[in-house]
């Protein structure tokens, strides 16, 4: 019989950037691969903030998108996990899940929470990012309350528990137990297949005969999908391919690299640009990509017509009654982050059901769901979701849009042209200052908030060419939760104006730079009633918006900028 595996206690100091964000703890792979003890220590933060009788003998989900230092950090966890009294690891085939499926998981099995290994949109490989997210019970991502207790531990941690004996094989399927020092049961992990038990819950949602109908049969509805070699390839093949009969060249890009092919995994028309050409060639009639994680998603219809997100979710909500799932449980609610459009706002009216204005962060929808409150959300930056997890679902998305498609017989742009006569269209745009200086973008927005809360401002008229846009309201929105009452504040200035136009300016935690420097995002939308004026260029609607929030700022001049890095 093998000796128990010995369980180590290692010295460590503190590291002073360790505090998780939005999307947890992002930096470059680099700062991961190379300063001696960051993951253990963050890892051990993430571990040590559970309650001590909580984490005795529970159960953790683990996944990646397989980026770069995945494996490694998969078996870190693995080591550190056991130490820690952990009972029971279970963890994706080759250590791949998507965030969904983490969350569905977690749900399914009861798990304490899991540890998911992606910087989601954000590039990979040795010269990439790197990010490490934890999410509780509910399947979503650590509020406010379990993000300060992480980075409290990080901030005076002395040592980290681990056994660096223990190994594990990410390839075999099945269970792997291992006895420890000074432990009564072993230690176990479970290697699960990536793809099923998340299978199973969308067969519940959706009704896959009538999708399989509609992209297999005599009037067969051609798709084009781009995992763009992030964790969805599996899925997708599985899904949308074996499950739901579309042929195999209809899925692209579905083999996980760990530089995701040298680009950015991130489903825009910035970075998808293979998409947007197969599509542009006409004949195909949906088209999809998905980031590295599989929460985020880009629809494209025939010749490359571009669903904006904000619309995309507005579109779901407005049709959910071609999905099984929806006519059963019936609409509770919609919600939205701050920045998205209004769109869904008008859903929500002619629906007669509540509208929820968050922060951004899924963290907040999920205790609206949690609570009953609302079945569905998203949010512009490319994430729509409903109560099934808590999380955004790139694929789930999908399959709703396949959904509405299979019910109404028509094509994307149509179902969406259809939505904007009935309801209006929110033209709407986003554009991202990445890599700023910290000191110089605060200060910024520090100065725009003093502007925008003079009083004279609320009473103040622009005149751009012919347009005359008169501010309503300005403020810094602050969120107060209806579920626990928390107030979340300074989560980005908003100027409304009287003919339903909008800017809002935030200042990101999550930007490509992962860590190195700062990003403010500027949102402008303005609404369009007239069907008539519902086909000009949005860079054109928006451009005296644009000009506006351009000149209140400054920020061109004070960043020494000449334009945005990505416009979306």
């Amino acid at each position: 019989m093998p000796f128990p595996i010995p369980v180590l206690t290692v010295q460590t100091t503190p590291f002073e950037d360790q505090r998780p964000g939005t999307n947890g703890l992002r930096r470059k792979t680099a700062v991961f691969e190379g300063k001696k003890n960051y993951l253990q220590n963050y890892i051990q933060s993430v571990l040590s903030s559970m309650d001590l009788r909580d984490r005795q003998g529970c159960t953790l989900v683990v996944g990646s998108d397989g980026r770069y230092f995945s494996r490694v950090a998969t078996e870190v966890i693995v080591q550190m996990a056991a130490a820690n009294g952990i009972g029971r690891l279970v963890i994706g085939h080759n250590g791949l899940l998507s965030t969904p499926a983490v969350s569905c998981i977690i749900r399914k099995i009861k798990a304490l929470g899991g540890i998911i290994l992606t910087a989601s949109h954000n590039p990979g490989g040795p010269a990439g990012d790197f990010g490490v997210k934890f999410n509780v019970a509910n399947g979503g991502p650590s509020p406010d309350t379990v993000m300060e207790r992480i980075s409290q531990v990080s901030r005076t941690l002395e040592e980290y528990a681990i056994c660096p004996d223990l190994h594990i094989d990410l390839s075999r399927l099945g269970r792997q137990d291992f006895d420890l020092e000074n432990k009564f049961k072993p230690f176990r992990v479970e290697i699960v297949d990536s793809v099923e038990v998340y299978l199973n819950l969308l067969r519940s949602i959706f009704d896959f005969t009538a999708i399989k109908s509609l992209l297999t049969g005599p009037d067969q509805l051609k798709i084009h999908i781009d995992a763009m070699n992030g964790v969805m390839g599996p899925y997708v093949r599985r899904i949308l391919c074996d499950e739901l009969g579309a042929p195999a060249n209809s899925a692209v890009n579905c083999v996980p690299l760990e530089d995701f092919g040298g680009r950015p995994p991130e489903p825009n028309l910035t970075y998808a640009t293979s998409l947007v050409e197969a599509m542009k060639g006409g004949g195909v009639g949906l088209g999809a990509a998905f980031d590295a994680d599989g929460d985020r998603y880009m629809i494209l219809g025939e010749n490359g017509f571009f669903v904006n997100p904000s619309d995309s979710v507005a579109i779901m909500a407005a049709n959910l009654s071609a999905v099984p799932y929806f006519r059963q449980h019936g609409l509770r609610g919609l919600a939205r982050s701050m920045a998205t459009s209004t769109a869904l706002d008008r859903v929500a009216k002619a629906l007669k059901v509540a509208l929820y204005e968050t922060p951004a962060g899924w963290r907040y929808f999920g205790n609206l769901m949690d609570s009953g409150r609302c079945s569905l959300c998203g949010e512009e930056s490319f994430g729509t979701g409903s109560d099934h997890i808590r999380e955004k679902d790139g694929l789930w998305s999908v399959l709703v849009w396949l959904s509405i498609m299979a019910s109404k017989k028509q094509g994307v742009e149509q179902i969406t042209r259809e939505h904007w006569a009935r309801l209006g269209r929110n033209y709407f745009c986003r554009f991202d200052y990445e890599d700023l200086d910290p000191r110089a973008a605060f200060y910024l927005m520090r100065d725009l908030e003093s502007v925008i809360s003079d009083k004279a401002f609320s009473n103040q008229k622009f005149a751009v060419g012919d347009h005359m846009y008169a501010v309503e309201r300005a403020d810094n929105f602050e969120y107060l939760d209806p579920v626990d009452g928390t107030v979340a504040r300074n989560q980005g200035l908003r100027i409304l104006f009287a003919d339903g136009c909008r800017l809002v300016f935030r200042r990101s935690g999550s930007g490509g730079g992962a860590g190195t420097g700062a990003t403010i995002r500027i949102y402008a939308e303005s609404f369009e009633r007239d069907p008539e004026r519902h086909s000009r260029e949005t860079q054109v609607v928006l451009g005296p918006l644009i000009a506006i929030a351009l000149k209140i700022s400054n920020i061109h001049e004070r960043m020494g900028r000449r334009g945005p890095n990505v416009i979306t």
